[in-house]
Order: C-alpha cells, then sequence, then structure tokens
C-alpha cells in the first residue's frame, strides 16, 4: 500500500555531518556502572557531561557547507548504543538532559538541525521490556513484545544480547510513538531509524503516520541495505532511505577502475529518484557501520572523485565525520570490529593533526583518530569546502536528474551530467525559485557535467571548467591542473 509522505520543507537543501557520539566524545567503550540486579538506580546514575564536546564542532560543520547535524545512539545503553536500556534518557556516559538541550540549542542558532538514531528493532537483552518477556516466555502479553525462534529469543543478526522488538505489537507502537514525539518535542528536528529493514515497512506505516500528523516537518530516514528502496519509503511513510547501491558503487568503481560499475549504479539511482518515495536518498561514501572511504580506496588520489560525487549527486549527501580530513579506519568482521571507524575527537577541528599523532584515547576508550597523510588534512578539507560550496551555489543539484555519456565512457573516465528537473522544479512537485549560476532571467540553470579521470594523464576538459581538484595535489601538494584540463586521478566540473 502507498502512503507517501509529504516531504519536511527543509530537506531538500539538507547536508548532513554524521558523527559517532560515543567514539567522538570519548566515552567507554563498556558502562561499568550495571552490576545491579535491577537497573535505574544508583548503579546507573554516574553521569559525565562529554556531549558539549560536540558544541565546539558546530561551526566547523557550517563551515563544510552542511546544516544537518546527524547523530548516532545518544540514549542509555550497555556499550555501543545500539544496545538500548532506555530511550528517554541520555546515556550517562555522554551527559544528561541539559546537555542535550544545550546542544540542540547551539545547532539551532547556527541553522543547524538535529537528527536522532532510533534503535527501535531490538534492545539490550537488560532492557526492561526484555528482562519482562524474557521472565513470561513465548505466548505470553509480556512475553510476545519481543520475537522468538521456538522457546529462543530472537537475537538480531545472531547477537544473543540485541533481542529484537515486535514492532507489530500495539504496546510496543505506543511506547515507539511516545518516545519519538517525546524528543522531537524536546528540539529534535528527525529521526534516522537504525535496521528499518528488519521488521519490514507495514509494521513501521501505523506508527510513522502518527508521528507525522502530529511533527509533519520531522524527517524520517530509514536504514535499508538491499532491495526497492522506494518502494519500502513508500510503503513505511519514511521521506528517505540509506542508498547503500550507490555507495558500494563509488567505492568500488573507483578502487577497481571500473566506472561502467559506477555507470551503472548511477542508472539505478535515476530510476529510485523518479520512483515514488525516492525522491530524497541520503547519500555517503562511508559511515559507521563501513571502512573509510580513505581506508577503502586503493589509490588515495582517486579520493578527490569520491568527494566530488557525494557532494555533487542528487539526494541528501553525508559527511561521516572525520572523512573530511582524509580519516582512515577498517570495519571488521568481528568482536569490536567498529572500532577503528568510531574514533576518539579532540574538542575542536584545529586540533585533529595533533591529536592523530598522538594516538591518545582513555583506558577502555574508543580508538585513536587515523589520518590518510597527516600533512594533506587541510587540502582535504579545503576539497571538501569547495565542492559542497558548489552544491550550494547550485541549489538544484539536489534533486537534478543524472545519466553518464555512454559514448564518452570508458574504465578511467566518465561524464555524469547533472540537469535540472522540470526547468528547476523540485523533485516532489514544488517550483524551485533558486538559482545556479549558469541561470539568468527567471532561466533554468544550464546543466553541469562531473568529469571523472582515474587514468595517469591529464585529459581536455570537454566544456568551461568550473572546478577541477587533481588528486595528486590534494595529497602531495603539487602544482594545479593546467587551463582547460582534466587533472590525472582527480575530476572537473564543466559547463
Amino acid at each position: 500500500m502507498s502512503i507517501s509522505a509529504p516531504t519536511p520543507s527543509w530537506i531538500r537543501d539538507a547536508i548532513c555531518w554524521q558523527v559517532y557520539p560515543l567514539g567522538f566524545c570519548g566515552a567507554p567503550r563498556v558502562r561499568e556502572d550495571l552490576g545491579g540486579e535491577g537497573y535505574g538506580g544508583a548503579d546507573g546514575e554516574n553521569v559525565v557531561h562529554r556531549l558539549p564536546r560536540l558544541q565546539g564542532w558546530l561551526d566547523h560543520l557550517v563551515s563544510l557547507g552542511a546544516n544537518v547535524l546527524l547523530l548516532n545512539p545518544v540514549f542509555d545503553s550497555v556499550s555501543h548504543g545500539y544496545d538500548t536500556l532506555e530511550h528517554r534518557r541520555l546515556d550517562p556516559r555522554l551527559g544528561d538532559d541539559d546537555d542535550f538541550d544545550a546542544l540542540v540549542e547551539a545547532c539551532h542558532a547556527r541553522g543547524i538541525r538535529v537528527v536522532l538514531d532510533g534503535v527501535f528493532n531490538h534492545v539490550s537483552d537488560r532492557h526492561p521490556v526484555a528482562r519482562r518477556a524474557l521472565a513470561a516466555g513465548p505466548g505470553t502479553a509480556d512475553g510476545d513484545r519481543i520475537r522468538w525462534s521456538g522457546s529462543s529469543p530472537y537475537g538480531f543478526e545472531g547477537n544473543a544480547d540485541l533481542l529484537e522488538i515486535d514492532l507489530a505489537d500495539a504496546v510496543i507502537q505506543d511506547r515507539v510513538v511516545e518516545i519519538m514525539t517525546r524528543w522531537l518535542e524536546r528540539g529534535a528536528d528527525g529521526w534516522r531509524l537504525d535496521a528499518m529493514y528488519a521488521a519490514g515497512a507495514e509494521a513501521w506505516a501505523p506508527i510513522l503516520e502518527r508521528v507525522r500528523a502530529a511533527h509533519p516537518e520531522a524527517w524520517i530516514l530509514g536504514e535499508v541495505i538491499h532491495g526497492d528502496y522506494p518502494g519500502f519509503a513508500d510503503a513505511s511513510g519514511a521521506h528517505s532511505i540509506t542508498q547503500y547501491e550507490l555507495w558500494k558503487a563509488i567505492w568500488s568503481g573507483l578502487t577497481e577502475h571500473n566506472l561502467f560499475e559506477l555507470a551503472h549504479a548511477l542508472g539505478r539511482h535515476q530510476d529510485f529518484l523518479d520512483a515514488a518515495g525516492g525522491a530524497h536518498p541520503q547519500t555517503f561514501v562511508g559511515n559507521h557501520d563501513t571502512t573509510r572511504i580513505a581506508s577503502q580506496l586503493a589509490d588515495g588520489r582517486d579520493l578527490a572523485a569520491a568527494i566530488a560525487l557525494l557532494a555533487l549527486l542528487p539526494g541528501i549527501p553525508t559527511i561521516y565525520a572525520g572523512d573530511e580530513f582524509g580519516a582512515t579506519g577498517v570495519k571488521e568482521e568481528r568482536a569490536r570490529g567498529d572500532d577503528a571507524i568510531r574514533p576518539w575527537f579532540p574538542g575542536s577541528p584545529g586540533e585533529v593533526i595533533d591529536a592523530a599523532a598522538s594516538a591518545d584515547s582513555g583506558p577502555g576508550g574508543p580508538d585513536h583518530l587515523t589520518l590518510l597523510k597527516p600533512e594533506s588534512a587541510e587540502r582535504i578539507l579545503e576539497v571538501h569546502r569547495r565542492m559542497f560550496s558548489l552544491r550550494r551555489r547550485e541549489p538544484w543539484l539536489a534533486t537534478a536528474t543524472v545519466r553518464v555519456d555512454e559514448d564518452s565512457l570508458e574504465n578511467t573516465w566518465a561524464h555524469i551530467v547533472l540537469t535540472p528537473r522540470n526547468g528547476g522544479s523540485g523533485a516532489d512537485g514544488a517550483a524551485g525559485t533558486d538559482e545556479g549560476a549558469g541561470a539568468g532571467d527567471g532561466a533554468a540553470p544550464a546543466p553541469l557535467t562531473l568529469v571523472l579521470n582515474l587514468g595517469d594523464e591529464a585529459r581536455p576538459a570537454p566544456g568551461e571548467v568550473l572546478e577541477t581538484v587533481s588528486g595528486a595535489g590534494m595529497l602531495d601538494g603539487v602544482g594545479p591542473a593546467g587551463p582547460g584540463e582534466v587533472p590525472a586521478h582527480g575530476i572537473a566540473v564543466v559547463r
């Protein structure tokens, strides 16, 4: 059943900066204050005010061209944040309600929206709902709040400590609606719904219908890995879905020097954009669950192409904190295999290079930050700012149509043509009122072409060059590209 959700007015121009707060703010990996038989008493009240560290980064967020702070879990949990104990209060390793209120106030004062990570599909086996369910067993009112496999509770993706909640249960739905609206009323602007794919669109539809009715301007982003992204959004009432297909094609197409793979994924991306529910996908080149893009690429110079693709392709782009400095980290399939991609950050962006050099991390805390090339960090940051500045100057890119010029496509060379949709109108059918640099007298902006060159030689640009980035220049500080050229292992934006 189609229940397409009206689009919040602000997401068309949204650019996100995503943070994993428990790691970023230096919290211990595991709680050591949960030894009691119950939960919520003195053993759980050891609050350390780490969340204010994020306030030292808000001006940096704005300087990137971003306007959304996307937070991974901040709620009371056992260890990594996805093993929730209580959704109604902050994790004491991060702080308390006053810290949250202060962060929201500081963000809103700068025009930054705040989006929270809702881990409702599963909870810690220590969560009160889980404890009651385990004590009561399957086939009982309390027991059936969670999912069972015969007489055993269903652990999310095989994790016995993460028990899946039955989101079709009426009592559970009431509780999820209450939690989501509670934090929206407190100042949050939206929700990322973790593992939304697990329960399915039908389970989420009645929940989101109620939340949207109370907060029509709240953005709902669903995590879906595979399948029909627009169909899932349309059936569930989410506004956006994580575009993992495009993420995979970007890093593997660049690494393998196979731009035919990227071209295929961009064709799929356009199909998604055209479908009901698909107009506003979240695009990214890395997040808290994936190997960092600077570690993923075989040739660091090709990071220039990844940054340009993230900044200019239609959708809602999301920078994972640290990527703008060339942060590295490899996700491993083992216990604590995410630690390297969820590191500790200093109190301000000006301290990043020193923090990476110091390997400073408290006992039991997150990994320290590592960089691809510390001496290149400022240049990588500058490329992010230039590319997202272009995105801001050409706001129609958020809802552009995208196609690859098949006649010029090679393994290491591609023309990606970006065209204003419906003469500059938004993908949701609303008329566009902003003009890019190529428009005048009310005319639609002229298309842009993003040219990728993964080869070892510079090549002539197929038009007027607006921007170029040389991968070698970004990493090693070599001279700029020649006039009218697309540099080797670099990009050009032409009109």
